[in-house]
């Protein structure tokens, strides 16, 4: 029998070794963690507060300027404005553009988006644009988080009640929360395989709206584009259901330009360019992808074109004019010339990006109410613009200015 000191030396070294063997696993853990390259600074201090106005100004000046060549529009979330720039998400002072809150990875962004009143940032690691962060919009506090397969680059867009994340091979849909709700198209070593229906075709657009998304994707052997109506939330989020899906083909069809404009209910709108024998048209299909109205577009669509909802239209920028949408039956209202962007409604008026100006449009007829003087470094198209009380917000290329 050991005595009493030996048996506790022996258990002191027994001890000691179990500590330097944890210790290191530990430091290997913390080495190859995610943690490791995060940087997360919070704040609890109040953004400066902005007046909610009562008409559009007849004036506006530069606050501030700042680079987010990661942001497709301006973000805003909570009273604050985000930017996103090569691994960090900033949250700013709307007033003076100062740093609230920041969050950094030692890995490149997607892209970031407000959603929900919070700022959601997708970034890329070995299996694609996989690793997704929501960030609370007032604080920068981390909410939720998800990680899974993805491509390399994704598009990602808010219809206010789904992001939509869509690479060229592969489409996910989150909830508020950033559980999944849909997976569309390439699955890696799929577990169930079979419940794709279109796992090699090439994702060109999708337009999510209320309960379905639509997506717009060209597949192998296919004369031209196929337009497909996905359930929003099936019961397994492995398994797209189909409400319809139509192949874009007919007399003098050229489908190879077409593009989703946007979703609202059952309803979506496709732009389909000229062909030998037929005229550019936006296409308006049903809850099931079958065409139910057609009206003719006059105007050439630039390959930036974009859409947004404001108010109870779409504006459709198409590279040169403005093209506004209804938002129940997606038919053409009004049509502006000269526009650098889909633009943003302030007090009830759409302020709409012109050269050398904001024009403040009637959103219900596009008739010019006013014209604010704006300076740009120059007028490159497209501005996507946002709104933050009192504060204009424009994307301009890879800079987010702030306007009052």
């Amino acid at each position: 029998m050991l005595a009493p000191e030996r048996r506790t030396r022996l258990d002191v070294a027994v001890a000691a070794t179990i500590a330097i063997v944890v210790a290191v696993a530990a430091a290997v853990i913390w080495i190859r963690s995610d943690a490791r390259g995060t940087t997360s600074v919070t704040t609890d201090a109040p953004a400066a507060a902005v007046d909610t106005p009562l008409s559009p100004p007849s004036s506006l000046s530069e606050l501030w300027r700042a680079a987010s060549p990661e942001s497709a529009a301006p973000i805003v979330a909570d009273g604050t404005v985000a930017t996103a720039d090569g691994g960090t998400v900033l949250g700013r002072d709307p007033v003076t553009g100062d740093e609230r809150w920041r969050y950094r990875r030692d890995m490149p962004l997607c892209g970031a988006i407000g959603a929900w009143n919070t700022v959601v940032a997708v970034y890329r690691d070995q299996r694609g644009c996989s690793q997704v962060t929501q960030l609370d919009g007032a604080t920068g506090e981390r909410k939720a988080q998800r990680s899974s397969d993805a491509d390399d680059a994704v598009t990602l867009s808010y219809d206010g009640t789904y992001v939509v994340s869509r690479g060229p091979e592969r489409m996910e849909l989150w909830r508020s929360d950033l559980v999944r709700t849909l997976e569309f198209g390439r699955v890696d070593a799929p577990i169930n395989p079979g419940k794709q229906p279109r796992p090699d075709c090439s994702l060109k657009s999708a337009a999510a709206g209320g309960t379905r998304v639509t997506v717009l994707m060209h597949c192998p052997g296919e004369a031209g584009d196929r337009i497909s109506v996905l359930d929003a939330a099936p019961k397994d989020n492995q398994e797209p259901h189909e409400f319809g899906s139509t192949l874009l083909t007919g007399p003098g069809a050229d489908t190879s330009g077409a593009r989703l404009i946007a979703a609202s209910g059952d309803r979506t709108a496709v732009f389909l360019p000229a062909g030998p024998i037929s005229a550019a048209r936006i296409a308006v299909v049903d809850g099931e992808g079958s065409e139910i109205a057609s009206h003719p577009v006059t105007t050439s669509v630039d390959a930036d074109a974009t859409a947004a909802r404001n108010g109870s239209v779409f504006t459709w920028w198409t590279g040169t004019e403005l093209i506004a949408l209804s938002t129940s039956e997606l038919a053409p209202k009004w049509t502006v010339t000269d526009a650098l962007g889909p633009g943003a409604i302030m007090a009830g008026s759409l302020l709409v990006p012109v050269p050398g100006a904001i024009a403040v449009l009637d959103p219900a007829t596009g008739i010019e109410q006013a014209r604010i003087p704006v300076t740009r470094d120059a007028d490159a198209a497209p501005i996507a613009t946002s709104i933050l009380g009192d504060i204009v917000l424009e994307q301009r290329g890879d800079e987010v200015v702030a306007l009052r």
